[in-house]
Parts: structure tokens; C-alpha cells; sequence
């Protein structure tokens, strides 16, 4: 064989083989790197939002915890000044209520010392009677009637 006709046969082969590669295989290779080239630029433009959606979550939930920190503060200011409101108004209460009671008892007693009065009246009455009826029963004699009001004494 000839040398010549080898390397014309091998450059038409080579040829053949660069057409046929650039016409079947070329463009599925470029295809295919055009594919994964959008594939990865999708990716990262996902990532790129998804970071940026993940910044702005984490300042919504920063201004969220900060709201709800002032929320919480102004619940407990709240509710510490309703505790002080109710524990200012039990003693009102309890002392409004004491006065009533010390002033029922109060009352209470001035009826006490007067039914006392009035059953010691009631004594003292009867025992001048009986006081009375003994002086005017007997003789008249001073010693006698020294010795029945030292008796009423005793008694009173």
C-alpha cells in the first residue's frame, strides 16, 4: 500500500469522523454543558434567594422576639399594677370592714354596759325598797340603821 493513499484515507476518515462529531455529537455535549450550566446558575440563584429570604426571616423574627419581649414587659407592668390596684383595694376593704366590726362591737358593748346599768338600776331600786321596807319595818335607831346601810353596802 501506498503511504499517500494511507494518510488520505486517514485524513477523509478524520474528517468524516470531526463532521460526524459536529453534527451528532457536538451538540448534544454542548446541550448538555448549556443544561448543567443553566442547572448550576438556577442553583445558585436559588441559594442566592433563599439566603436573602433567610436574612429577611431572621430580621422578621428578630423584630417578632423584640415585639413580643415589649409585649411581655408591658403584660407584666400591666398585671403588677392590677396586683398592687387589688391588694390597695383588699385593704381598703379590710380596713372598712374592721372599722364596721370594731364599731358593731363598739355599739354592742354601749348595749351591754346600758342593759347593765339598767339591771343594776333594777337591783338598786329593789334592794332601797327592801332597804326601806327593813328601816321602816323597825324602830327608828341610829345604830340599827348604820348597820343596815353597812349592809346595803355589801350588798350593792
Amino acid at each position: 500500500m501506498n503511504l499517500n493513499v494511507t494518510m488520505v484515507a486517514q485524513a477523509i476518515t478524520f474528517f468524516a469522523f470531526i463532521w460526524f462529531c459536529k453534527v451528532f455529537v457536538w451538540p448534544q455535549l454542548i446541550g448538555a454543558i448549556e443544561a448543567r450550566q443553566k442547572h448550576i446558575a438556577d442553583g445558585l440563584a436559588a441559594g442566592e434567594e433563599a439566603r436573602q429570604t433567610l436574612h429577611r426571616t431572621q430580621e422578621h423574627v428578630e423584630m417578632t422576639i423584640v415585639q413580643a419581649r415589649d409585649q411581655a414587659t408591658d403584660i407584666i407592668g400591666q398585671a403588677e399594677q392590677r396586683a398592687t390596684q387589688m391588694i390597695e383595694e383588699a385593704k381598703n376593704a379590710a380596713k372598712l370592714e374592721g372599722e364596721r366590726l370594731v364599731a358593731g362591737a363598739r355599739a354592742e358593748i354601749e348595749q351591754e354596759i346600758a342593759r347593765a346599768k339598767e339591771a343594776l338600776r333594777s337591783q338598786v331600786a329593789v334592794l332601797a325598797m327592801v332597804g326601806a321596807e327593813q328601816i321602816l319595818q323597825r324602830e327608828v335607831d341610829p345604830k340599827v340603821h348604820a348597820d343596815m346601810l353597812a349592809n346595803l353596802q355589801r350588798q350593792l
